[in-house]
C-alpha cells in the first residue's frame, strides 16, 4: 500500500507541508515561552499590584505579622482566624502605644509605625531574604521582622496617663540623641477594633471617625497649634544671635503697652513690671510687649532663620512617618512678626516640633532628627538596620543655649513653670497660652516644654512638649503651668527614674 502523494513521511526531510507547520509550531512555542517571560519578569509587579488580585491579599494575611516592641516587649500580636484573611492583627495595650503603632487593617490599610515599617512587618522587605534575589525567584514570602522602638515605656504610660481625660499631646525626645522617649495623643482609640475584614471592623470605622474628638488623629505629629508663649524661646535665641539683646538683665526698651508696628492696636501683659524688662525677667514672666517688640527689632528675615534652623517650615520631616509642618510666616509685615514672634498669627507648631525646640536648648543648640526606630531585625533577631543619630542643624551656639538654659531653669524656679520643679535635678521649662477661635473665644491652648538634668549626670536626659487643648484659665500663663507643667514634670520624673545619669 502506498501513502498518496505529499504525504510520503518516510522520505528524508518531508515535505515543503511538513517543515512549514514544524517552523510554525517552533515559533508558537517560542511566542508562548517569551509571553510568559514577560508576564512573570515583566509585567509581574503590576499584576501583583493590580487591586483586583486577592492572591496578594490572601498571602499578606497568610501568616502572621512581625512586631513592633517597646522595652524589650512586643506591643503587638497576630491572631489566627477561619477566614480567607487567616491572620488579624492584635495589640497589647492598644490605646496606650496608637500614636506610636498605628493600626494594621485589613480593609482601611496601615498607619503610623505599621505603615512606614509595612514591608518589614509583613514579610515583603527583600532585606529579609536569606539570599539577594531569592524571594523574586522562588516567589517566596519570609517571615514578618520586627521594629524595636526608642520608647521608654514608663514615659509613654506616665504621658498617657495624665493626659487621661483631655485632649492633646505629649512628646518626649532625648536632646542628645534624637531618640523619641515617648508619644501620646489623646483621646486614644483601640487599633484591634480596626484588625478584621467582618462587620465589627466596620462599625468601628464609622464610630471612630464620627467622633467629634477625633481620637484617630495623631496630635503629637500631625495637628499644629499656635504655640503661644512657648515660642518666645525661639525668639529669645533669635535675639541672642543677631546680637540685638547682649546682656540678659539689661532693659531692653520695651513700652507697656507696646503699639503694634503700623496699627492703633495695643498689645498687654498678663504680668507686671515688664515695661522696659530685662530679657532674663521677661521670659520667666511671659512678657508679650518685650517678646513682641524683640521680634521686630530682630526682623523677619533673622527670625525665619532662626524658626527654620530649630526645624520650621521643613516639609521633609519624619519619624519615620510622616510629621505636620511646623510654620513660621515667610512674607509678614511687622505687626504681624510681632504676634508671630510671641507664637500667634500663622506661628504654628506640633508638640514634636516644640519638643525639638526644648531639646536643643538643652543640647547645646544642637537640633538632632528625631526617630522612632532604634532598629529593626529578622524574626530571628538578626540586625536588618540600625538608626544612628543625625543633626539637622545648629539653631544656636552652645554659648546662647547656655543662656537659655539659665532663663528657662529662672522660670520654672521663680517663675510660671514652678510646677514643673523636681527635686533632685535641674529642670527649665516655658509656659505657653495660645488664643484661638473667632475673636480669641475659644478656651487657650495650654503649653508646657521643659528638659530635665538629673544632679550628677552629665546633660539633660529629657526634653518634653506639651500641649492640652481644654485647658481653662483665668488668666494666660496658668494655663500652661498649671494645666500642662504637671504632665511634663511627670514625664520627666519617669525618665529620669529609668535612667537617672541620662544613660539609655
Amino acid at each position: 500500500m502506498s501513502l498518496p502523494r505529499g504525504l510520503d513521511f518516510a522520505r528524508p526531510g518531508g515535505t515543503p507541508t511538513i517543515r512549514r507547520v514544524a517552523a510554525l509550531c517552533g515559533v508558537l512555542l517560542v511566542a508562548l515561552l517569551v509571553n510568559a517571560a514577560r508576564v512573570q519578569i515583566v509585567e509581574s509587579a503590576r499584576y501583583d499590584g493590580n487591586p483586583a488580585n486577592r492572591r496578594q491579599m490572601i498571602a499578606r494575611y497568610g501568616q502572621p505579622r512581625g512586631d513592633i516592641v517597646v522595652d524589650g516587649r512586643p506591643v503587638t500580636g497576630s491572631r489566627s482566624t477561619a477566614g480567607m484573611f487567616r491572620y488579624e492583627r492584635t495589640y497589647t495595650d492598644g490605646r496606650l502605644y496608637a500614636a506610636v503603632t498605628g493600626f494594621a487593617s485589613q480593609t482601611y490599610g496601615t498607619t503610623q509605625l505599621e505603615d512606614a515599617q509595612d514591608a518589614l512587618l509583613s514579610g515583603t522587605d527583600p532585606r529579609l531574604a536569606p539570599v539577594p534575589l531569592w524571594n523574586d525567584v522562588v516567589r517566596a514570602r519570609n517571615p514578618g521582622g520586627t521594629v524595636v522602638t526608642t520608647l521608654d515605656g514608663a514615659a509613654q504610660r506616665a504621658a498617657y496617663r495624665h493626659l487621661a481625660g483631655r485632649t492633646g499631646a505629649v512628646a518626649a525626645i532625648e536632646p542628645s540623641t534624637g531618640r523619641v522617649l515617648a508619644l501620646v495623643s489623646a483621646p486614644s482609640y483601640d487599633p484591634g477594633e480596626l484588625s478584621g475584614s467582618g462587620e465589627a471592623a466596620a462599625r468601628a470605622w464609622g464610630r471612630l471617625n464620627g467622633e467629634a474628638a477625633q481620637p484617630m488623629l495623631n496630635r503629637a505629629v500631625r495637628q499644629t497649634y499656635p504655640p503661644g508663649s512657648t515660642f518666645k524661646v525661639v525668639t529669645a535665641a533669635a535675639a541672642l544671635e543677631a546680637g540685638v539683646v547682649t546682656d540678659l538683665d539689661a532693659p531692653t526698651r520695651s513700652p507697656d503697652p507696646y503699639r503694634l508696628p503700623g496699627t492703633t492696636t495695643r498689645l498687654t501683659n498678663e504680668s507686671k513690671g515688664c515695661a522696659d524688662a530685662s530679657l532674663r525677667y521677661a521670659f520667666a514672666w511671659s512678657c508679650n510687649t518685650v517678646f513682641a517688640k524683640l521680634g521686630v527689632d530682630v526682623g523677619l528675615r533673622n527670625m525665619l532663620g532662626t524658626a527654620a534652623d530649630f526645624g520650621f517650615n521643613d516639609r521633609r520631616l519624619g519619624i519615620p512617618f510622616a510629621v505636620a509642618p511646623s510654620t513660621f510666616g515667610r512674607k509678614l509685615d511687622r505687626a504681624q512678626l510681632a504676634m508671630s514672634s510671641i507664637g500667634q498669627f500663622d506661628t504654628r507648631a506640633t508638640p514634636l516640633q516644640m519638643a525639638m525646640v526644648a531639646a536643643a536648648v538643652a543640647g547645646e543648640g544642637w537640633v538632632r532628627a528625631p526617630y522612632l526606630v532604634e532598629r529593626t531585625t529578622t524574626s530571628g533577631g538578626k540586625t536588618v538596620s540600625r538608626t544612628a543619630p543625625r543633626t539637622l542643624h545648629q539653631a544656636m551656639t552652645p554659648a546662647t543655649a547656655e543662656q537659655l538654659r539659665e532663663m528657662m531653669t529662672d522660670a520654672v524656679q521663680e517663675g510660671t513653670g514652678r510646677n514643673a520643679a523636681i527635686p533632685g535635678a535641674t529642670v527649665g521649662g516655658k509656659t505657653g497660652t495660645a488664643q484661638h477661635g473667632v475673636r480669641n473665644s475659644g478656651k487657650p491652648y495650654a503649653w508646657f516644654i521643659s528638659w530635665a538634668q538629673a544632679d550628677g549626670s552629665l546633660e539633660p536626659a529629657v526634653a518634653v512638649a506639651v500641649v492640652v487643648e481644654d485647658a481653662a484659665a483665668e488668666r494666660g500663663e496658668i494655663s500652661g503651668g498649671g494645666n500642662a507643667a504637671p504632665i511634663a514634670k511627670a514625664v520627666m520624673e519617669a525618665v529620669l527614674t529609668s535612667r537617672p545619669h541620662g544613660g539609655r
